[in-house]
């Protein structure tokens, strides 16, 4: 699932963290109220989405989403590279959904990294919908970035350095958020990442994918944590293949079967504790 988590603590268990657990703060969200501005009464039928669907054009009002069939949708804009271009889209592959999914920049691949590894994702699209609305300085039009929909609820996210907010921005990021209330999502703005959270999650990522144990190394490995936090180098020296061992103990983190603080680099003496029985 993708818990909601903390982000008030100066540790992050690997094995027991939220989304908001690796995000710092949310500085880009801002409700419509606080911007002095207020709602119509028939905002939610003014205010309209555009979805891509057997790439044709379906237009859905606000009021309507919840029963729109989000998981036929497809992105709205293109994942296309040219010379000179300032961001850089790609595709990665999840290993929680077993697909690829295209990304519009670099920051939005490390929101894919952080969701596939919090894991129980229903539905996945990045630039899922044109969201067309009016402020009291005329109309405006915003694509999100990423609609999750996961085992615990349905997130809407945009992704945007601290630094990159401007006025504008925050104007979009409002109506976006009066979007996500109205439709029952939760909505959030990733402008950065807590200290070292992103190398760390990267380390252990290049053992998400299923693989074999034919030395069973990984029950070896878990009871040892069970006994109590052990370094990762005690527990990998400690088996007749560490090299081995290290990559499977990097599966089972990712798995969240043991834990690490994700907040501090990946190394020798890292503490690895018991995670989840059966993972996630």
């Amino acid at each position: 699932m993708v818990p909601l988590g903390r982000s008030d603590t100066s540790e992050v268990l690997s094995h027991r963290c939220g989304l908001l657990d690796l995000i710092v703060g949310n500085p880009g969200a801002v409700s419509w109220s606080e911007l002095g501005w207020t709602m119509s009464p028939d905002w939610s039928r003014r205010w309209t989405t555009s979805w891509r669907v057997n790439s044709a054009e379906v237009v859905c009002p606000v009021r309507d989403i919840p029963s729109f069939e989000v998981h036929r949708a497809e992105p709205v804009r293109r994942f296309t590279w040219r010379t000179g271009q300032r961001h850089r889209p790609g595709l990665a592959f999840m290993v929680s959904t077993g697909l690829q999914v295209g990304f519009e920049s670099l920051q939005e691949a490390k929101l894919l990294l952080a969701l596939d590894f919090l894991g129980g994702i229903a539905t996945l699209l990045c630039q899922p919908f044109w969201l067309h609305f009016v402020t009291p300085d005329g109309a405006v039009k915003h694509a999100p970035d990423v609609l999750v929909i996961t085992t615990t609820g349905t997130w809407l996210i945009d992704v945007r350095p601290q630094g990159r907010i401007g006025a504008e921005d925050r104007v979009k990021f409002a109506a976006t958020a009066e979007v996500a209330l109205a439709c029952g999502w939760r909505y959030l703005v990733v402008a950065g990442w807590r200290q070292q959270v992103m190398t760390t999650l990267d380390g252990i990522s290049s053992q998400r994918r299923s693989s074999s144990d034919p030395l069973e190394l990984r029950p070896l490995i878990l009871d040892r944590t069970r006994s109590g936090p052990c370094s990762f180098g005690t527990l990998v020296s400690g088996t007749i293949a560490p090299a081995v061992a290290r990559a499977q103990l990097l599966h089972l983190l990712w798995w969240r079967r043991a834990g690490v603080d994700l907040a501090r680099p990946l190394t020798d003496d890292s503490i690895i504790y018991p995670g989840e029985e059966d993972g996630r």
